[in-house]
């Protein structure tokens, strides 16, 4: 295997005197500050910078959700519900950190494949948008409106008959878990017509981690279009369309940050072109990593080092448990290095290749394989970039009984 050449530091972070900044504080004054490591750590201006950047050049009339999945931490989301127009669940968990930020409840959707009904209940109460994932779900939501004497505000969560091309993560065309096949969809609008269900529309997303403005463009395309056809089947008028998300950030050498330009173009131009067939519908755009992803770090301790047959490895004390999808656990076929750097050191006269692993006993233990970086001490810093989502909440913190890492917002 081929040694991956050093990544040279993140233009969002800023570095002073051979340090990183963070928040505008030393890496480690941050650390000797959190008191621990290892540790998360979100720049609240980077996340700013980004939503005010979209809202630039985005159509006035769009509505820019939050997806909290991509990072639940109630302070981050405490954040972005200020300077967004509303939030996206996953769970009942993640619809009490949403409702705690004294957003409105019609600016809350939960979607989901596996929705309890204890969970249903919560969302039927709270008045939530309640994105209906299949037949059976819709009538589990009308009985608890029924018993609890609430017309539930509900969506269709519709599987498409088309997919997000060269996306990280395909959510839509073919048999999928989530939502109701496009098809089936107009049979289930005339059930809803014969239902206490306050309909409001669609939630239609096809899939995730998309750099390539074509593919955007041609998916939220399919999706207007989608949308339009299903709606001449509904009971009302539709209110809310939910187009997804999808765009992408780099995590690899060779990727090239998402131009969102072309895709807002676009917008605008679906926007002009459905507005006479759509008049009532408030377009919303949901988005999650784009927002976050790229204000984040993960920082670790180095704790040893060691030469095994020819090979260096670092240890750290951090590791998958953290940060799963940096070990390459989380979605990835053939495991690729996040961007990294000392950050204690960022620049040194020498360098050398080495693996950082973390201190679980498993092989998959891995946060840097083979990379180029400056010589490494014990008790220097390693950060990993591009951690601000999909980072501790995608991850086994429990796996082997290891300390928990922190997060901090600054």
């Amino acid at each position: 295997m081929k040694a991956t050449p050093r990544h040279e530091t993140m233009a969002q972070f800023p570095v002073q005197d051979n340090q990183l900044q963070i928040g505008g504080i030393p890496l480690s004054t941050l650390a000797a500050r959190v008191g621990q490591t290892p540790f998360y750590a979100y720049d609240r201006q980077l996340i700013s910078a980004r939503v005010s950047a979209l809202r630039a050049i985005l159509p006035d009339t769009i509505h820019l959700h939050y997806a909290i999945k991509a990072n639940s931490m109630p302070a981050v989301v405490q954040h972005l519900s200020a300077i967004t127009d509303g939030l996206d669940v996953a769970s009942l968990g993640e619809m009490k950190i949403a409702l705690d930020t004294g957003v409105s409840p019609g600016n809350i959707s939960f979607a989901g494949p596996g929705k309890t009904d204890k969970e249903l209940t919560a969302a039927v109460a709270a008045g939530v948008i309640i994105n209906m994932e299949s037949e059976g779900e819709m009538e589990r939501v009308a009985n608890i409106g029924n018993a609890l004497s609430i017309r539930p505000r509900v969506s269709i969560r519709v599987n498409p008959d088309f997919e997000l091309k060269t996306s990280g993560m395909k959510m839509g065309g073919g048999p999928k878990p989530f939502g109701i096949d496009a098809e089936r969809v107009p049979e289930v609008l005339r059930r809803i017509g014969s239902l206490e269900l306050d309909f409001r529309g669609f939630h239609i997303f096809s899939g995730s981690q998309n750099l390539r403005p074509e593919a955007l463009i041609e998916a939220q395309t399919k999706t207007f279009e989608l949308a339009w056809r299903l709606s001449e089947h509904a009971p009302s008028p539709i209110e809310w369309l939910n187009i997804g998300g999808g765009f992408g950030i780099p995590y690899f050498p060779g990727e090239k940050a998402l131009d969102p330009a072309p895709v807002a173009e676009n917008l605008q131009t679906l926007l002009n072109n459905y507005a006479p067939r759509l008049p009532e519908a408030e377009i919303v755009i949901e988005l999650g990593r784009y927002l976050v992803g790229e204000a984040g770090i993960y920082v670790c301790e180095v704790i040893d080092k060691k030469v095994s047959r020819g090979e260096t490895f670092v240890v750290t004390n951090g590791g998958l448990h953290h940060h799963l999808a940096a070990s390459g656990n989380f979605g990835q076929v053939i495991r690729k290095n996040y961007p990294v750097c000392v950050g204690n050191r960022v620049s040194s006269g020498t360098t050398e290749v080495v693996s950082i692993v973390g201190p679980l006993c498993t092989p998959l233990d891995i946060l840097a394989g083979k990379m180029e970086l400056p010589v490494m001490e014990i008790g220097d810093l390693v950060v990993i970039y591009q951690s601000g989502a999909y980072g501790l909440n995608a991850s086994p913190q429990d796996f082997l009984s290891h300390p928990h890492t922190v997060e901090v917002l600054l």
